[in-house]
C-alpha cells in the first residue's frame, strides 16, 4: 500500500476526491498504477458470493456514480455568483441531524466534498499518489 498524506476536504479533487468519497462509503476502492499514458487511478472492488468485479470509479465526474451519491446524501444546492471556482455548494444531511456545506467547480464536486465533510471531517488521507 502507498504512503497516505492529509489533505483539506476542500481542496480534494479528481482521483483524490474520489477515494476519500469511496472510503466516506465504506467502499472497497484500490488504486491503478499508471498504464497507457493515464495516471494514477481509484477503482473500486465490489465482491459478491461468487464474483470479484473491479471498476472505475469516479463520483466527481460521472453522474451514474455521483448522482444516486447526491440523491442518498444531499438535501440542498445552489449556485454563488462570487467569481470563486467553489461556485457551485451542496448541503450534505444525516438523518441524525448532522449537516455539512461544502463547495466546488461543479454540483457532482461540491456534492462529493460535502459527503466527505460529512463523513470524514475537514481532513481526510489519501494516497500521495494522488496529489501530484
Amino acid at each position: 500500500m502507498t504512503d497516505l498524506i492529509e489533505v483539506k476536504t476542500c481542496e480534494l479533487q479528481g482521483e483524490a476526491l474520489g477515494w476519500a468519497v469511496g472510503k466516506a462509503e465504506g467502499l472497497d476502492v484500490f488504486l491503478a498504477p499508471p498504464e497507457y499514458g493515464n495516471p494514477w487511478r481509484v477503482f473500486v472492488r465490489y465482491t459478491g458470493e461468487v464474483t470479484i468485479r473491479e471498476v472505475r470509479y469516479n463520483p466527481w465526474d460521472d453522474w451514474a456514480l455521483g448522482g444516486p451519491l447526491i440523491e442518498k446524501h444531499c438535501r440542498g444546492f445552489g449556485v454563488v455568483q462570487d467569481g470563486s471556482n467553489s461556485r457551485y455548494r451542496a448541503f450534505a444531511y444525516e438523518p441524525a441531524g448532522f449537516s455539512r456545506l461544502a463547495g466546488g467547480p461543479t454540483i457532482l464536486v461540491a456534492g462529493c466534498r460535502a459527503i466527505v465533510a460529512l463523513h470524514l471531517g475537514d481532513t481526510v488521507k489519501v494516497p500521495k499518489e494522488l496529489m501530484t
